[in-house]
């Protein structure tokens, strides 16, 4: 399962925006590699007992991966979390 993703540029980084409410930034995580944003996790559900007459909030494990169009500098990339999006922001490497 991926949950919804958008992924743009500026003219300093590669912006990556993941729409997951109900976490924790403990619940993700994040990795780059061979020119491929990694992003994983699991939200979690309380296990209680319920008749649903509606289920469209989707639970348990997700992933997604998300080629990056050029190089970045990975040290210096960011992860943010707030309001139901993980923010990532990918700088760009200049060219020679």
């Amino acid at each position: 399962r991926s949950p919804p993703t958008d992924m743009f540029e500026t003219d300093e980084y590669y912006v990556v925006r993941v729409e997951i409410a109900g976490m924790r930034d403990e619940d993700f995580e994040v990795a780059v590699e061979n020119h491929t944003l990694y992003i994983s996790g699991s939200r979690p559900d309380k296990p209680e007992r319920r008749a649903y007459h509606q289920m469209e909030i989707r639970f348990g494990k997700f992933f997604t991966a998300i080629g990056l169009p050029g190089p970045v500098n990975v040290d210096q990339a960011r992860a943010e979390y707030e309001d139901g999006l993980l923010t990532v922001r990918l700088p760009k490497v200049p060219p020679n």
